[in-house]
């Protein structure tokens, strides 16, 4: 799993019921673009996440 700063975490529901989650990437820890990340939630809670095989990363498309 590759990120930077600005993309979107989304994070898919694994139990019947529960809803997907986004988060944005504030801040990329691991080498390259590998996690861990920093991400903040719509709610503004910041947390530092290893995402799981649940997880995928959205890149922010470049604006021209």
């Amino acid at each position: 799993m590759q990120a930077s700063v600005g993309d979107t975490l989304l994070f898919h529901g694994n139990v019947v019921g529960q809803r997907d989650r986004k988060a944005e990437i504030i801040e990329v820890r691991g080498r390259d673009g590998s996690p861990p990340y920093v991400v903040r939630f719509g709610d503004g809670h910041e947390q530092l996440v290893f995402p799981g095989p649940d997880a995928v990363v959205e890149p922010t498309l470049a604006s021209d």
